[in-house]
């Protein structure tokens, strides 16, 4: 493709000129051609004219004589540069121009053929052939001698030779020419610059994707123009940001299953830890080793929840609700993370408050979402910080909202906050990893049981999570 469409549109371009221009040329040729051989024929016919009001003048005057006739051909063959000939009643050539009084031409004597001298009767004719005297074939015109029937002497008879019309011609094909190559030339140069700007583009696309065939997705082209191309040019960038994105998500999607699967890992591990190693008291021991049970419970499910995801998107996945006390729930997935709490002097408050509230949803992806954002505000909390929940019932609705402080969200990054696998600053936390899987699956379910989420936060003050659920 690298010089097919160049090649290809330079080439038509320039052929369509080309004809257009020798069509025009034909045209204009056939036109001029026969405005020439109008006027030849108009001059013929006056020729043919004049001889006969000179002759009919002799004869009404009674003055005519043998030599006069050659004397009228003579002179109107010079001022018109035609050959004129009389011809007897039986169309035998009987003066020529050329022959002089002398009678020598070689056109004496020759018989012009009937076809040529029909019709004549109603005025000069006039007709294209070699008349039986020529060679090739001329220009001619045919008038009767005579003014009546008792009067009638001949014809007379005027050629042209078609080889002045020819000069004429070609002459006007040589300007044509000539007067065609600087506007050619200047069409060409055009069309080339043209057609490479135009295809310039296509071009660049055509190696932009064979780049990303090879994986490499940083190849944008420049947008030059507002045009069909142009916009195809846009379309194309933002083809190629997306086909990008993709692949950093591709990149990315073994360490987001390991971020999912990492979280319920360490808290068994965790709770293993402080019983082998004699941390977590005996008598607490059987309490750890439920949760720890739970846990591992949870991530067999976990696992499935990943593919139910997908599921979720395409809306072939049915919830499966059961009625529960989201208390219950969240006090599980608080308890969860006691460890972290504690190791960080993070201070809890509101729970204390949360009153027992029927859901009727699908537990396990309720406790997904409230695990992921018990889990971020853990992370994101300064040492020392504060979580603080709020559970209430409005309208028939659970609301949920767990406010965190910390370094907070930038506001640029909010709107994008939900959306898959996108990643927020580092520098928001210098000891944390985010791979942005986790608030899309929790909006995912969320929305998939008619609910919403939302998010508030200040830089350097807290980050708020608000989720509302119908009751059932």
């Amino acid at each position: 493709m690298r010089q097919r469409i160049f090649n290809k549109y330079f080439l038509i371009t320039a052929s369509a000129i080309l004809f257009s221009l020798s069509v025009m040329m034909v045209i204009l040729t056939v036109i001029f051609n026969d405005y020439l051989s109008d006027m030849k024929y108009e001059t013929l016919k006056k020729s043919c004219d004049s001889v006969a009001n000179f002759t009919y003048n002799g004869l009404d005057s009674g003055e005519i004589e043998e030599e006069i006739p050659y004397f009228i051909a003579k002179n109107i063959s010079d001022v018109s540069d035609v050959d004129v000939f009389f011809l007897d009643e039986n169309g035998v050539v009987r003066i020529c121009s050329d022959s002089g009084v002398e009678r020598n031409c070689e056109h004496i004597g020759i018989e012009v053929p009937e076809n040529f001298l029909l019709n004549t009767a109603d005025g000069t004719q006039t007709g294209f052939g070699n008349l039986n005297i020529y060679g090739e074939d001329h220009y001619y015109a045919v008038r009767i001698l005579g003014d009546t029937a008792d009067r009638f002497i001949g014809y007379v008879v005027s050629a042209s030779s078609i080889a002045d019309v020819d000069v004429l011609m070609s002459r006007m094909s040589r300007l044509y020419l000539i007067a065609a190559i600087v506007p050619l030339s200047i069409m060409f140069i055009a069309i080339y610059v043209i057609t490479y700007r135009m295809t310039k583009p296509l071009k660049q696309m055509s190696d932009a994707a064979k780049a990303m065939a090879r994986g490499d997705f940083s190849r944008r082209i420049p947008v030059t123009s507002d045009d069909e191309i142009g916009r195809l040019a846009v379309s194309f960038n933002q083809m190629t940001n997306s086909l990008s994105r993709l692949e950093e998500m591709r990149k990315s999607f073994v360490a987001d299953i390991s971020h999912e699967l990492k979280t319920p890992m360490t808290t068994i591990g965790g709770f293993i830890d402080g019983i082998i190693d004699g941390t977590i008291e005996p008598e607490r021991q059987k309490h750890y080793l439920e949760i720890v049970s739970e846990e591992v419970g949870r991530l067999s499910r976990m696992v499935q929840s990943m593919l139910s995801i997908s599921q979720l998107e395409s809306g072939t996945f049915t919830l499966k609700t059961e009625k529960f006390d989201f208390k219950e729930l969240l006090l599980s997935v608080v308890l969860s993370q006691e460890q972290r709490i504690d190791s960080r002097g993070l201070k809890i408050s509101g729970l204390d408050t949360v009153q027992s509230i029927t859901l009727n949803a699908d537990k396990d992806l309720i406790y997904r979402v409230v695990y992921n954002l018990v889990d971020n505000a853990v992370k994101f909390t300064d040492d020392g910080g504060s979580i603080d929940f709020s559970v209430k019932v409005e309208a028939r609705k659970l609301v949920f909202n767990i406010r965190n402080t910390g370094k907070g969200i930038p506001e640029n990054d909010l709107p994008y906050l939900f959306e898959r696998f996108y990643k927020v600053d580092k520098s928001r936390s210098a000891n944390k990893k985010s791979t942005g899987l986790g608030l899309f699956i929790v909006k995912t379910i969320v929305k998939n049981h008619g609910g919403k989420i939302s998010v508030s936060s200040v830089e350097n003050e807290f980050t708020s999570f608000e989720v509302i659920l119908p009751l059932g």
